[in-house]
Formats: structure tokens, sequence, C-alpha cells
């Protein structure tokens, strides 16, 4: 098999062992569970908080140490073994630290596929510009793969999504074994000083004001980013219990509706050339908040039939506010530092957006969601009313049920019912990312220089 073949095969399931539970965490975590909204903030924090150091340490085992290829195998097989414990937690608190455990294993590894193919593509004399992108567009189908298995095998509240993506990991950890040697290039200074080692002198980049304001917008556009990826698809299953929306297609199929976001987020990547050279840096950047604005407004006013045509645009937009500003942020890097030190300035923005970012988003989300967000039903004739039905409908009376409560003579529920009101959530959501555009576009001033672009996108 050739080089490109295997790699298109790691970097498949790279994002298969993700996307298999990714999405749909939040219904095992709210529907099968029924934990409350403010810890489930902190389960998408982990990704933020193990992408702060574990990167940088994985990177320096495998620049001192360790072949890339073995340590990437050794993590995926531990990954595994932690994703096929968590099924026997049963309290929120101990997952938060499992999940935390599980990404202490998994963030690096994403960082170290790159390295893998990258290395694997220079031995065999490939071209890395027109090679990798195909290859790493195997990791988006991977991860849509994913999603729709896990919806179709009916395993998207269930915690056999996490033993889909244990044995997968599993796979492509013993697959790892067998790709290219990828030695140790001991490029990290032998008297190099703490901070060099750990990557923090990157930090000084905020010592620029047009640096440190990129960076600081980086970290709330990423804040955005783990709203829609924690919420998006529990959003959409919850509409079941709407008697009027329970057996619709988008109720059923959930995470195959969400998987268009990640489809529209490999074709947007072919767009972007286009949009960089006609509207620059600076205003492509504007696009993408504006962008999620459209995403978290579209998903306010949208529903399972009338409603359809609002949630399927709102997936299609999210390929536009992930993919630009990922891509014209890091080209921003690119052409703004010196060539010494943009590994470090490209390495600070990821910290902020899937780090930092990551952690903020989450935690102040899940807070704000379960202390403002959240309606509290004690009676069944407000309960109707919120589930736009009537007091006798069995669907809502089945619902009631489920929920582990009973009516009592009067009306009345024996335990209240707690209820997410999704369109004034997505409304806020919205309102914050118009509020970080306005704000970028008056603070931040970057001057188009179309030959820059062109130079970048050739």
């Amino acid at each position: 098999m050739g080089i490109k073949n295997r790699l298109v095969i790691m970097s498949f399931l790279q994002f298969f062992v993700w996307g298999a539970w990714l999405i749909t965490i939040a219904n095992y975590w709210f529907g099968t569970m029924q934990w409350d909204g403010t810890q489930f903030g902190l389960v998408f924090g982990t990704m933020g908080i193990a992408s702060l150091f574990m990167p940088t340490l994985t990177g320096i085992i495998a620049d001192r140490w360790v072949n890339a290829e073995k340590l990437y195998g050794v993590l995926h097989i531990l990954y595994a073994a932690v994703l096929f414990y968590i099924p026997q937690v049963s309290t929120p608190e101990s997952f938060i630290y499992i999940m935390l455990l599980a990404m202490c294993f998994y963030m690096p590894t994403i960082a170290l596929s790159n390295s893998i193919s990258y290395t694997a593509l220079k031995l065999n004399n490939k071209d890395l510009i027109k090679d990798f992108p195909p290859i790493r567009v195997w990791g988006t189908i991977g991860f849509i793969a994913a999603m729709w298995i896990t919806n179709l095998t009916g395993n998207k509240a269930t915690e056999y999504q996490f033993y889909i993506a244990g044995i997968s990991a599993i796979i492509l950890g013993v697959y790892s074994f067998s790709l290219p040697k990828c030695k140790p290039e001991r490029l990290t200074k032998e008297n190099a000083t703490l901070m060099e080692t750990l990557g923090l002198e990157s930090f000084k980049f905020f010592a620029d004001y047009k640096m440190a304001l990129f960076f600081i917008f980086s970290m709330f556009l990423g804040g955005a980013l783990q709203l829609t990826n924690a919420y998006g698809d529990v959003f959409l299953d919850e509409f079941k219990h709407f008697p009027k929306y329970a057996d619709s297609f988008v109720v059923e199929y959930s995470t195959i509706i969400m998987s268009i976001s990640q489809i529209s987020e490999t074709l947007f990547i072919l767009a972007i050339p286009f949009f960089l050279k006609r509207f620059g840096i600076k205003q492509v950047m504007l696009i993408s908040m504006l962008a999620w604005v459209l995403r978290f407004g579209l998903f306010a006013y949208g529903n399972p039939t009338d409603g359809l045509w609002m949630i399927i645009m709102s997936c299609v937009v999210y390929g536009m506010a992930f993919d630009f500003f990922n891509i014209s942020g890091s080209l921003f890097v690119e052409t703004n530092t010196e060539p010494k030190n943009r590994s470090s300035a490209q390495g600070m923005f990821m910290m902020m957006t899937n780090g930092f970012g990551a952690v903020l988003g989450s935690f102040t989300s899940g807070w704000a969601i379960d202390k403002y967000f959240t309606k509290s039903f004690n009676n069944t004739n407000e309960l109707a009313g919120f589930l736009e039905t009537e007091t006798s409908n069995p669907k809502m009376l089945e619902f009631i049920k489920s929920q582990g409560t009973s009516i009592t003579t009067d009306g009345l529920l024996s335990k209240d019912i707690f209820m997410k009101d999704w369109h004034t959530i997505w409304l806020a959501f919205a309102i914050y990312a118009l509020i970080i555009a306005i704000a970028f576009a008056i603070l931040f001033k970057h001057k188009h220089d179309p030959k820059v672009v062109e130079q970048f996108t050739h």
C-alpha cells in the first residue's frame, strides 16, 4: 500500500475515534445519566485544559527520546482503555476527571498525526503543500462517518458510543506501529531555558498590541466553537419532548443533521482562497464572526418542521464560521511574525482557541445555562404550555413518567421537571458572537495586502 493511502487510514481513524462521541456525549450526559448543565460544561473544558500542556509535553518526548509513531500508538491505546472505563462511571464528578484523563491521551495525538504525515511524506519525496490537504480531508470524513454510525446504530445516548470509539482507537494504536519510523530530531536546544522548552516564550507576543488583540479575539472565538460542539446535537434531540415534533426526522437522526456542519467545513475550505484574495484577512475573519451570529441565530428560530430550513442553514454556515477564522487567523500569524518565531506564534494561536478559549466557553456556558436558561416546572399546565400541547397529550404524560415524576390529582408534579430554554440560549450565544464581531471590526486594524495573500494561497 502506498504511503499516501496509509496516511489516509491514519487520518480517517484519528478523527473517527473522536467523532464517535464528541457531538453525542451531551445526549448521554443529559438524557441517559440526567446530570446537570453546569458540570457538563466542565466535560468540554477538559479538552481545553489538556490542550494547554499535553501537546507541548508529548512534543518534547517525541523530539528527544521516542519515535513519534510509537508515542502516537501508545497514546491511542491508553485513550481506548479510558474510553472503555467511562460507562462504569456513575457520578458526574468522577466522569469529568476520567474524561480529563482521556483528553490528556487524545489531544496531543492531533499534532502528532500531522508530524507523522509531514515526516512520512518528506521521506517519500512527496510535495507537502499538494499531498497533505487531501490526506487531512479524510480526517473530517472519518469524523462524519463516526457520527453517522453512532446515530444509525441507535447509540447517540448510550454508552456504546464510547465502545465504538475505544475499539477504533485500539485498531489505530496497533496500526500506527506499522507507519514509517519518525525518529527524534532533537530540535530542542540542549541549553534551552525552561520557558523555551515548554513553549512559554510565545507569551512574549502579548507585548505587541495588534498580536495581543488578535490572540484575545481568538480566545473568544474558541469559546464559540465549544458552544456548538457541546450543545448542538442535544438541542435537536430534545425536540422529542415536544409532542408535535417527537416523531420527526430531525429527532431520530439529529447527529446526521449535525454532520452537515462537518460536510460544510470541507467544502468551505475550497472557497477560502477566493475570499482571502477578494476581501483580505481582516474581512474574512469578520465574515467568520458574523457567520457565528447566523449559526446561533438560525438555531434559535429553527424547528424540525417549518423551521427545518433554518437548522440546515445553520449547519451550512458553520463551515464558514469555523474555516474562515482558523485559516485566516493562521495566515495573519504567518504574515505578521518573524520566521524564527512563527512556530511558537502558531502554537499560541492554537492554545488561545483550543485551550483557553475552550475552557472559557465550556465553563461559562454550562454555568449560565443552568443558572439563567433552565426552566423549572411543578405542574402540568405550565409544562404543557412550554411543550406547546395539551395536558392530556399521551406523549407528554409518557415524558413526565420518564422523568421519574408523577401527577397528583390537582395537576401538580411530585418532582420538578427542568427544561432548557433553547430559543433564549441560542439568542444569547448569537448576541455574544455579535458583540465580538462589532468589537473586532472597531478595534482590530489590519491593511489588506493582496500580494501577501497571493503568495500564501499558491
